[in-house]
């Protein structure tokens, strides 16, 4: 069991990593896109708004302050009490979809619905706007990136870790 918990609690590490750093693959071209086309004033001045707000609202509210410690304790409690189920499906026991309580699953998936509508209105948007709401995008995610990771390393080398689970 040991070992289950081991393997399971690196998929399921290694799951949410690939999820966020995969968005941030796909969306950094398209930011980097805006930026060679050249922005006028008023542009430049949307692009650094959105870009404070979302690295203040998703990476250090949303990221760093919720989700990433959240994750972390999870991926402990996989490594700790682990289950075939939880360590087969480990990202998606990491994110807190299932055998969580019940306000972690109502915003797993409700935050999966609101990021999914998003995706698709932002993709009707030309450019620069798109690269615009990318650039934010990007800068959260990465800011997200590096949150779960410093979570996960201190979740799984620290005796204590002092994040609830929130499991069910």
């Amino acid at each position: 069991m040991q070992r289950l918990g081991k393997l399971g609690a690196a998929w399921g590490a290694i799951g949410v990593f690939t999820l966020l750093t995969f968005a941030v693959v796909r969306l950094a071209p398209k930011a980097i896109d805006a930026f060679r086309m050249g922005l006028d004033t008023t542009q430049w001045v949307v692009m650094i708004v959105f870009a404070v707000f979302m690295a203040y609202s998703e990476g250090y509210r949303g990221f760093q302050l919720k989700f990433s410690p959240r994750t972390a304790a999870r991926v402990r409690y996989l490594r700790d009490q682990p289950s075939v189920l939880r360590s087969v499906l480990g990202p998606f026991f990491a994110m807190g979809y299932f055998h969580a309580n019940r306000k972690t699953k109502i915003v797993a998936w409700s935050l999966t619905t609101f990021v999914v509508t998003l995706v698709i209105l932002v993709q009707i948007l030309e450019q620069p706007w798109r690269g615009i709401v990318d650039t934010g995008v990007v800068l959260g995610l990465t800011w997200g990136i590096i949150s779960l990771a410093a979570s996960v390393c201190a979740a799984l080398t620290r005796e204590n870790y002092p994040v609830s689970p929130e499991v069910d």
